[in-house]
């Protein structure tokens, strides 16, 4: 889905007029109806606003043209409500909900992270917990939030 068609279909579904949302995050009518045709597009700061106005993330507003990872486990964050929050409720598209939520980490090591992996990832090759462990130490290795 195109950023055009996204902005109206989410504008729509939450039964607002371009006016009603020109308005809820501050620019004209003109604006909202060039976004929908396509003309133009949001600028950085509006982006955020319409992602809280209508909470999906920039990425989806986007229309998902990139493919989040969380920095921390390395999940595929391929829909919003699996996308971890800040404290005052925007989008924080580093992360899952379940490593990062209301500005804390849930794990504070990555040795705590591996201990949970270890412990709960399926292991059908009944592969060793020690070199299942270093595999998963490589691939979080490589996330920005254990770098």
């Amino acid at each position: 889905m195109t950023v055009q068609d996204t902005i109206k279909s989410l504008r729509e579904k939450h039964g607002l007029s371009q006016d009603q949302l020109a308005e809820r995050v501050m620019v004209t009518r003109q604006a909202v109806s060039r976004w929908e045709t396509g003309e133009t597009q949001p600028n950085t700061d509006t982006l955020q606003l319409l992602s809280k106005e209508f909470d999906v993330s920039i990425n989806t507003l986007l229309g998902k043209p990139r493919q989040l990872i969380c920095q921390c486990c390395g999940m595929p964050l391929s829909e919003d409500e699996v996308i971890s929050k800040e404290p005052d409720g925007s989008f924080n598209e580093d992360f899952c909900k379940w490593c990062y939520a209301d500005g804390k980490f849930a794990y504070k090591t990555k040795d705590s992270l591996l201990d949970y992996l270890v412990g709960h990832m399926p292991n059908p090759d009944n592969t060793p917990d020690d070199e299942r462990r270093a595999q998963f130490d490589g691939y979080l290795s490589q996330l920005k939030h254990w770098k």
